[in-house]
């Protein structure tokens, strides 16, 4: 899935099992908490959209 964590260009040094596996956990989860962040910014818009839609339909309509 993410090549460049084998990849010993860019890591000094020999990696143990354990802290290769925690550093890629500890990325992981980076991730899944930027996603999390991101929908919910998204989810904030659509429901503001869909409230101004909503007031909109409820309002006289203006000539």
């Amino acid at each position: 899935m993410f090549p460049f964590w084998n990849n010993p260009c860019w890591m000094g040094e020999p990696m143990s099992r354990k802290a290769y596996q925690e550093r890629k956990l500890r990325f992981l989860r980076w991730m899944r908490d930027d996603l999390e962040t991101r929908l919910a910014g998204l989810n904030a818009a659509i429901e503001t959209i869909e409230r101004q839609i909503n007031q909109d339909d409820d309002s006289p309509a203006s000539v």
